[in-house]
């Protein structure tokens, strides 16, 4: 844990108590604050009491003594409309913080040189994530990585100069971050997503240019319009990271069927064959690693070692077995078709698995890529959909199960002729109508696969 020192004495309101809320309030707790907690559900709420924590409703309270509001990233700043604690908050004109902005407040007070890589962007934030620490870890350093991945930021262990945080920020995360300062700051992509929250595309990329305006070194993908502007506004150290044939862009590192090359020189990284960095995507996530871990002197050989043992993240293009000639990949994170079309990238002599609850504009926008499907197996409440844009251009077979559609891609797929057909579990949609999550979807389908021996 990092225990929160910098609000010692002070007296907080928190709203939010998941994981990262409860984790806040022990390191507030821990650091010598006074925290009133508070959740909108009751079962929250009841839990964090069992935990000894005090809750109370903020709407009954004097804001006048609170010394700032924490507010968990899930809940509402600005759109649709600002959550009832944050219009209390402004009313006493108390700053509205996140754990985030704990740990960077800590950082800044007890080792502000403390190695620090925080990493944003719309897609591939998490496998870039967790190749850095991965990395930096077999490399010999002590690695702490968190945030928006896995564990909560301050149940790390604190900043400190022998040390590397690691973490993942979400905009929701930097909105509630006035005073993010990383040593590496990466901004991966921009494509538009979460402007429910965030109103307009503009405004959630400003929020996303933080991450590397106030970077010491700025890492930026600019492959998209919007990078591309954010890495010209950029006037500090920066590496600009550009993917061939996404576009043309001036840039120090360059990703190119599997390798990475510093300009159209040197060879920084060679992905052939490591079957977790399948995929152009992939590519730029490898490459966005490589300029951040040769910040800590890691290149060369120990790099290639690194890379090459990297076991990427489960339900994302996880290669979770062989039968014969027949790879299974679990895709489960796919859930809308942006990210199914990294993976239908990547692969063909494609046995799809695909379906569940269908975002706006289902699969149309992945007819490019139809040509790489050899079979496709509709499951969940989108079928019907599904299969009206397929008629005509992919073979399909209407399967309502993951059960019975894995069965039936399975034995297809060892029936091709192709040197390594490929039974893909990618659905494209949101698992709620017979899952209740995508890691659920996604650990039933790796059972089913070891299941078929």
């Amino acid at each position: 844990m990092t225990p929160a020192t910098t609000f010692a004495g002070q007296k907080l309101v928190l709203f939010g108590l998941a994981g990262s809320g409860l984790a806040t309030v022990h390191a507030l707790k821990a650091g010598g604050a006074d925290v009133i907690a508070w959740d909108d559900s009751p079962e929250s709420a009841e839990r964090a009491r069992g935990l000894g924590i005090t809750v109370s409703d903020p709407r009954e309270a004097d804001w006048s003594g609170f010394s700032a509001l924490v507010l968990s990233p899930g809940v509402p700043l600005t759109h649709p409309e600002p959550h009832w604690t944050v219009e209390l908050a402004k009313a006493a004109g108390i700053p509205i913080i996140g754990d985030i902005e704990i740990f960077c407040r800590e950082r800044a007070a007890v080792a502000p040189d403390a190695p620090f890589v925080a990493i944003t962007g719309t897609n591939g934030k998490s496998t870039t994530t967790a190749l850095i620490a991965h990395v930096l870890a077999q490399a010999g350093y002590d690695v702490q990585m968190g945030g928006n991945i896995g564990t909560a930021i301050l149940l790390l262990e604190p900043p400190s100069r022998e040390r590397i945080h690691v973490v993942e920020l979400s905009t929701f995360q930097i909105d509630l971050t006035p005073s993010l300062k990383p040593s590496v700051g990466i901004l991966l992509n921009l494509t538009p997503d979460h402007l429910d929250r965030h109103g307009t595309m503009e405004a959630y990329a400003a929020i996303k240019e933080r991450v590397v305006a106030s970077a010491d070194l700025a890492i930026v993908g600019v492959d998209d319009a919007h990078c591309r502007a954010i890495a010209g506004r950029r006037t500090g150290p920066m590496v600009r990271v550009h993917v061939a044939g996404h576009g043309e862009a001036e840039a120090e590192l360059i990703a190119r069927e599997g390798r990475v090359t510093e300009g159209e020189g040197a060879v920084l990284a060679d992905l052939d064959g490591i079957g977790s960095l399948r995929g152009a995507h992939n590519w730029q996530n490898a490459a966005v690693a490589a300029a951040a871990v040769r910040a800590f002197g890691v290149e060369g050989e120990s790099l290639a070692a690194a890379l090459k043992s990297f076991p990427g993240l489960a339900h994302r293009m996880e290669q979770v077995g062989r039968r014969g000639r027949v790879l299974f990949v679990n895709d489960s994170k796919a859930t809308n078709a942006d990210s199914t079309e990294k993976a239908l990238t990547a692969f063909r002599d494609v046995h799809w698995i695909v379906g569940g609850k269908a975002k706006e504009g289902g699969i149309v926008g992945l007819a490019p890529l139809f040509d790489r499907v050899a079979h496709a197996y509709l499951i969940g409440a989108s079928s019907a959909a599904f299969a009206q844009t397929l008629d005509g251009r992919v073979p399909f077979t209407l399967c309502e199960t993951l059960d019975i559609a894995t069965a039936k891609a399975a034995e297809a797929a060892a029936a091709s002729e192709a040197a390594e057909p490929v039974v893909l579990l990618s659905p494209a949609c949101a698992s709620y109508d017979q899952f209740r999550n995508f890691e659920i979807r996604g650990d039933r389908f790796r059972e089913l696969v070891k299941a078929l021996g």
